[in-house]
């Protein structure tokens, strides 16, 4: 069974810079996507960010290209999110999730993830 592990959130000030750790567990390859999702409670849940370690491609939403930057230590099988300069609006539960298939597009649709961490809460105030 796969699990999904976030850590490294809390609670920031703008402009500050966090990283993301999402490990996983029980996967039977070393080929495997995994994107990063956030969410705020009453709204659609935003796919924003996609790795692959099939071919080390990577995809970002237009709302966090810049700032954002996703990578993956293959050897411990967890991805992360570096986030820079917070912004309030960047207030949201980051989960990563586990693709079906092994390969990142642009396509955030949900049905083509199978396996979700409980995520970790990121809050950005003054």
């Amino acid at each position: 069974q796969v699990q999904l592990v976030e850590s490294g959130g809390g609670s920031v000030q703008p402009g500050e810079s966090l990283r993301l750790s999402c490990l996983a567990s029980g996967l039977s390859s070393p080929y495997y996507a995994i994107a990063w999702f956030r969410q705020t409670p009453g709204k659609e849940r935003e796919g924003i960010s996609c790795i692959s370690t099939r071919d080390d491609t990577t995809t970002y939403s237009d709302d966090v290209k810049g700032r954002f930057t996703i990578s993956a230590d293959k050897a411990r099988n967890t991805v992360y999110l570096q986030i820079d300069n917070l912004e309030p609006e960047d207030t949201a539960t980051y989960y990563c999730a586990l693709k079906r298939h092994e390969l990142c597009s642009n396509n955030y649709m949900l049905g083509l993830f199978g396996s979700w961490g409980q995520g970790t809460h990121i809050a950005v105030s003054s």
